[in-house]
Order: structure tokens, then C-alpha cells, then sequence
């Protein structure tokens, strides 16, 4: 456990990242689906799952309030074959994953038994670093009359 209290005697609003690093400690994460996390440009990113034998309206993807959760749910009843050897896992799975301030799912396409899921973050406007003019005193500029003699 991090003792964060020298951060919150300089910042405010630091209260979330607490939570997040202790999310973080859970080492009890499942390791199913395998997943990648990719960076595809300077504000965009990309989830890759493995997701064989999964059709699209098997999957769901859920975004709320700075959490994405994948989720894989095959339908129950259906009839299974006897298998010999199973070495591709077909099981129920949901994946979360934590998303940062300002990112947002673009797009979701299934490839090849892989789940790509497109991130961009957007920063608003009024968040982006702006210049300030700083407005100083003038000086009066003295007015020399000009008298016809």
C-alpha cells in the first residue's frame, strides 16, 4: 500500500488516482483473454483480445464512466462436442479496463478471431494550455499643443 498523504497536502483532486493504485494491487486479475494494449499514434490507442470462437453477438462492449469492460458470454444449452483435446478456451469472460481522462472508444471490429478496439483521447478546449496577455499601466502620451503664432 502507497502512503499518498504528501500528495494531498500539494494537490487536490488526487482523491481518483488513490483508488486507480488501488485497483492496481489486485493481483487477482484473470488472465483471460490475452489482450495487448498498443499506442497507434500520439493521442490514439488500440486493445487488441484474442477472441476465438467468439461471434460479434456474443460480445459486448461497455463504456462507463472511465471504464471500458469487454465481455465474452457464450450461450448456454447449446450442445458441446466431446472433445479429445480442448486447447482453444471458449469460456465466459469480462475484461475491465481503466480509461483516462478524455479518452473515448472510436471503434470495435473482430478480425481474424482478434477484438480491435480503437481509443482517441480528446482533450476539451477549455482544458488545452492557452496564452494569457498580460496587460500593463501605459504611459500617457503628453500632448505638445501646437499654437500659430
Amino acid at each position: 500500500m502507497f502512503d499518498l498523504t504528501p500528495l494531498y497536502r500539494t494537490g487536490v483532486g488526487f482523491d481518483r488516482l488513490a483508488q486507480m493504485l488501488n485497483e492496481t494491487n489486485n493481483f487477482d486479475a484473470p488472465a483471460y483473454p490475452p489482450y495487448n494494449i498498443e499506442r497507434t499514434g500520439e493521442d490514439t490507442y488500440r486493445i487488441t483480445m484474442a477472441v476465438a470462437g467468439f461471434t460479434t453477438d456474443e460480445l459486448g462492449i461497455e463504456v462507463k464512466s472511465n471504464g471500458l469492460t469487454v465481455t465474452g458470454q457464450k450461450p448456454q444449452g447449446t450442445e458441446q462436442p466431446e472433445f479429445l483435446h480442448q486447447g482453444i478456451a471458449a469460456r465466459n469472460f469480462e475484461r475491465r479496463f481503466q480509461l483516462a481522462d478524455h479518452v473515448e472508444v472510436t471503434g470495435a471490429e473482430i478480425e481474424n478471431g482478434l477484438l480491435h478496439i480503437d481509443l482517441k483521447r480528446e482533450i476539451p478546449e477549455a482544458m488545452k494550455p492557452r496564452t494569457i496577455a498580460i496587460k500593463g499601466a501605459k504611459a500617457k502620451a503628453k500632448l505638445i499643443e501646437d499654437k500659430a503664432a
